[in-house]
């Protein structure tokens, strides 16, 4: 845990530093101006590994996601009393916990359609590979979710992306649709229709 928020604490000055700097009355920012800025220095330290950040503490999330909400104020000129919900809304931007889920599973599906580096994809099996038994599960193309005996294994890649994989409605565990597709699909269920993150 103390790497995270090690690393939550490297990354939050340098980018809070930009969008505070860029809030200042005396150099305003056009609307094209600021997008560019949070995509320079905010939202690719947010995607960069953030698969990592899977199963870290409350307190560790509130921090990068009060980050992310930072970044969405400096975009859309919302104030911080405003509710910031709505305002990811707008911009079309998961809170960080989806993203992390969303990460993985787009992982996940490309490890299962050959797409990845053979490390990752070696963790990631199907039910139907390793099992003799006709199962229901064979069918839905689920994951195996191995066992693991500490909580700091639960959040390692090959057991967090078949979990989140598993959880997934069957239509999008679908290995018939092409990525892009697939991540178009994803992105709608993980707004409107998944009621928490994992």
């Amino acid at each position: 845990m103390v790497w995270f928020s090690g690393s939550a604490n490297s990354i939050m000055p340098v980018t809070f530093g930009s969008v505070t700097l860029s809030q200042q009355p005396s150099r305003p920012l056009t609307s094209e101006a600021a997008k560019t800025l949070v995509q320079a220095f905010i939202s690719c330290r947010l995607d960069y590994s953030n698969s990592l950040l899977y199963g870290v503490t409350d307190n560790v999330m509130r921090r990068v996601q009060s980050l992310q909400n930072a970044a969405a104020r400096l975009i859309t000129g919302a104030r911080r009393r405003d509710h910031i919900t709505p305002v990811l809304r707008r911009l079309h931007w998961l809170p960080v916990r989806r993203r992390v889920e969303f990460k993985l599973a787009c992982l996940v599906r490309q490890a299962l359609c050959g797409q990845m580096l053979t490390y990752l994809a070696d963790n990631i099996r199907l039910v139907s590979e390793g099992n003799r038994r006709s199962l229901r599960s064979s069918f839905d193309n689920m994951c195996v979710v191995p066992r693991t005996h500490i909580s700091f294994g639960d959040r390692s890649f090959g057991a967090a992306g078949p979990r989140i994989w598993n959880s997934l409605p069957c239509g999008l565990r679908t290995l018939d649709i092409s990525y892009k597709e697939f991540k178009k699909l994803l992105k709608t269920y993980v707004c409107l229709y998944r009621p928490r993150a994992l």
